[in-house]
Formats: structure tokens, C-alpha cells, sequence
């Protein structure tokens, strides 16, 4: 696939010109021998990496820019890197002097050189280590900041280099968390086209389209991944970039994140404030479509109220102070600032039942999203296993909580309340 052609942009009958300014991307065998060449002219570089992504490939990325890296952050491999305030201090404290920071890794390095790139206008490139997600060529930086999960609009990257012969030596789960991160779309793409019809946002039919054809392309190779292929490997990560491209083209996530990145993200909220385990991102969200799929099929056979569920103000705080412990005021604060509870859909949900349960359908059922997870070896009893029916019940509730975007657990939430 030429994504270089695709940055270039195309004029839509959604009625905008969708274009990404990210300069170059190489997906293929030596890709990180372009280096020189594309960073030419720079010549004071932050190097940022973790142990294990520097194990990877930072040996490789310092034979090609010899003494134009001035500068390194390399952070411990030993635990999870969470991107905080004491992470992006520290990237930031290595910015003076410098004209280019370089990130070597995949979800938090980039997110983190994104981030500070943005903060400090400094332009950024990342050399990805692992197929595990999205975020590559989005201009979303996910963060943890104020102890919530918030997503930064944060530009983009001047290039991206996925060096496949690197890539091909990433941990399976990685890769196995990448092509669950492309299922989620399943669950992402139908929230958006809902949202659309109850709320009027923007929708795009050909970001729709282009993103559904990734989703298909990348089933395809299932297995090929599993047995370690590398144009597997290579197919796997076009569509992960391509993705974030149509993100830019979108002016957000939408495409890409809906109910199922809520549910990951609560898991990873409640894991950290409360030092317990949860699933690589992807992971999570490949799981968390299972469950999206479930509440949809839910919905379709159920008969719409006459009207919305609300609990009291005082009932909502305690409520959210029992699943989120220190965050809860952060989502009470964000809900309030949106006026969420407030907005009473009754009767947009009475008049459009019907093409609301049409659009529902159109997302494959639990059983099928199980069935695609099985080919490359996610079994959904390990989710049930780590989380638990309470947990998972109170995400289905509260996830929604956590961002300031429609989806089916609104819908779930206003139609069913608390599960």
C-alpha cells in the first residue's frame, strides 16, 4: 500500500480535504537505513527509548545518525511505563539545545515524544519496535495526567520508520495486542455511525469505508502473524499507521476508539490507582469489543422505555467514588463540564429505535468477535479470569465516565442504568 500517496490527501464527498502533514512513512526490511537521510536536516537529536526498545533497535538507530544524537532518555524495562507527569518532566528536562527528539518504541514513547514534541515545539519521529497499536500516525497523545486517562490533541510525527526487519522480532503478544487494537474498530466504527444518528456528528464515509478495509486486510493474515510471516508483520503495521492517518483525516479518534477503548482504559485507570493487573492496551480493547458486542445484542432485543435512567447527583458521586477511589472527581468534573447527565435523548431513542437497532446490527455478534481473537490465540476466559463479572459490570457502567464522547454504553446507560 502507498501510504506516502495517501498523506498527500484527497478532496471527499464528506465535503473536506482530508490530508496528514507527517512528511514520510517506511514500513519495509532496512527501513531504519533511511534515517540519515530523512533527518538530514537536523542535527542535535533526544534520543528516547525504554531498555527493551533500546535492546531493539538502538544500536542500529545510533550506527545511522552518528553524532547528531546529543541526548538520551532511556527508561527502565523492568516496569510498566506509565506517560505521567514525572515521565514527560523527564523528557522535557533533556529538551534544551536540541532540534529533533527521537522516539524508538511503540504506545507510551511515542505518546510521550508526541506529547512533549507538542509542548516544546520541537518536531518529532518515531522508530517503531512492535505492531501493538494505532497511535502511530494519530495526533492523539494518551496520557496519564492528574491521575486521569486524557487524550491530548498533539500533532503529529515529521516521519514514522517501521523497520520491518525489527518489527519482526517484536514479542508475540505484542503483535497479538496490535491485531486486537484492529478488531476493536468493529465496535469503534459502529459507535461513530451511532453517534451520528442520535447526536448529528460529522461522519465520513470514506474514513468509514478505508478503515473497515484495514480491519479486513489484517484478519486476513491472522494466521500468518502467529507463525511469525513478515509481510504479515508488514500488513499488520500499514494498517495500524493507516488507521492513525485516517484518524488525522478525521479531526479525532472516532474511527479508531469508542466503547471498547473506554472499557480498556477504565481497566488501566482502576489497575493503577488501585496497583492491580490489566492487559496491554490492545489487549484490553480486543477483549473489551467481546463485551461492547454483548451490550449491543442486548439492546437489539430489548423494547426502548418511555424514559432515560438518572440517579441523583449525590448517588452519581458515590457511585463513581466506589469504582475510580482518587479519579472519581476528575470524571464527576468532566461529566458536569459537559452537562451529560442533563441531556435527556428519550426521544430522539423513541424516534430512531429502529434505525438505531439496524445500526447496532451491523457489528459483528460476540460470538464472531470471540472467533476472530481465537486466530491469533485470544482467548476471552483470560478477561473473565483477570477482571472478574463486578468489574467488568462496573466498566460497562462507568467507562463511559472517563471521555467526553458518545457511544453504545451512553445508550446502554440511559436505556438500562447501572448493570
Amino acid at each position: 500500500m502507498d501510504i506516502n500517496q495517501m498523506l498527500k490527501g484527497i478532496n471527499c464527498s464528506c465535503g473536506k480535504t482530508h490530508a496528514c502533514p507527517i512528511k514520510l512513512v517506511y514500513v519495509e526490511d532496512g527501513a531504519i537505513s533511511k534515517l540519515g537521510e530523512v533527518l538530514k536536516d537536523f542535527n542535535k537529536i533526544l534520543l528516547v527509548a525504554d531498555e527493551n526498545t533500546f535492546v531493539a533497535a538502538g544500536e542500529k538507530v545510533k550506527k545511522e545518525l552518528s553524532n547528531k544524537i546529543v541526548k538520551q532518555v532511556v527508561f527502565s524495562g523492568e516496569t510498566v511505563l506509565i506517560p505521567n507527569e514525572q515521565s514527560i518532566d523527564r523528557v522535557k528536562d533533556n529538551c534544551k539545545d536540541i532540534d529533533f527528539i527521537l522516539g524508538i518504541g511503540s504506545g507510551v514513547i511515542q505518546d510521550l515524544c508526541k506529547y512533549v514534541s507538542f509542548v516544546e515545539k520541537i518536531p518529532y519521529a518515531i522508530v517503531a519496535t512492535a505492531p501493538s497499536m494505532d497511535g502511530y500516525a494519530s495526533s492523539g497523545a494518551a496520557m496519564i495526567t492528574g491521575g486521569m486517562k486524557v487524550t491530548y490533541s498533539a500533532g503529529l510525527p515529521y516521519a514514522i520508520i517501521a523497520d520491518t526487519d525489527v518489527l519482526f522480532n517484536a514479542p508475540l503478544d505484542m503483535i497479538k495486542a496490535g491485531y486486537g487494537d484492529i478488531i476493536g474498530k468493529y465496535s469503534s466504527l459502529n459507535d461513530w455511525k451511532l453517534s451520528a444518528l442520535v447526536s448529528g456528528e460529522y461522519f465520513c464515509d470514506y474514513i468509514y469505508q478505508t478503515t473497515m478495509d484495514m480491519v479486513k486486510k489484517t484478519v486476513s493474515v491472522a494466521d500468518g502473524l502467529l507463525k511469525g510471516d513478515k509481510n504479515s508483520i508488514k500488513v499488520l503495521t500499514e494498517a495500524l499507521i493507516v488507521v492513525g492517518i485516517l484518524m488525522s483525516f478525521a479531526g479525532n479518534s472516532r474511527p479508531a476508539s469508542g466503547s471498547e477503548h473506554h472499557l480498556s482504559h477504565f481497566f488501566e485507570i482502576v489497575g493503577i490507582v488501585t496497583d492491580t493487573p490489566y492487559f496491554a492496551h490492545g489487549t484490553d480493547v480486543a477483549y473489551s469489543t467481546v463485551i461492547t458486542a454483548q451490550i449491543r445484542e442486548q439492546l437489539i432485543k430489548m423494547k426502548f422505555p418511555k424514559k432515560i435512567y438518572r440517579t441523583t447527583d449525590e448517588k452519581l458521586k458515590e457511585e463513581l467514588r466506589s469504582v475510580y477511589y482518587s479519579v472519581a472527581d476528575g470524571c464527576y468534573n468532566l461529566q458536569k463540564k459537559l452537562g451529560t447527565y442533563k441531556n435527556n435523548r428519550i426521544d430522539v431513542y423513541l424516534e430512531k429505535e429502529e434505525k438505531i437497532k439496524e445500526i447496532l446490527k451491523e457489528m459483528p455478534s460476540a460470538k464472531e468477535i470471540e472467533r476472530l481473537l481465537a486466530l491469533v490465540k485470544l482467548d476471552i476466559k483470560e478477561y473473565y479470569a483477570l477482571y472478574g463479572k463486578e468489574k467488568i459490570n462496573n466498566a460497562k457502567s462507568y467507562a463511559k465516565d472517563l471521555k467526553d464522547r458518545y457511544t453504545v454504553l451512553w445508550l446502554n446507560y440511559d436505556l438500562n442504568g447501572v448493570r
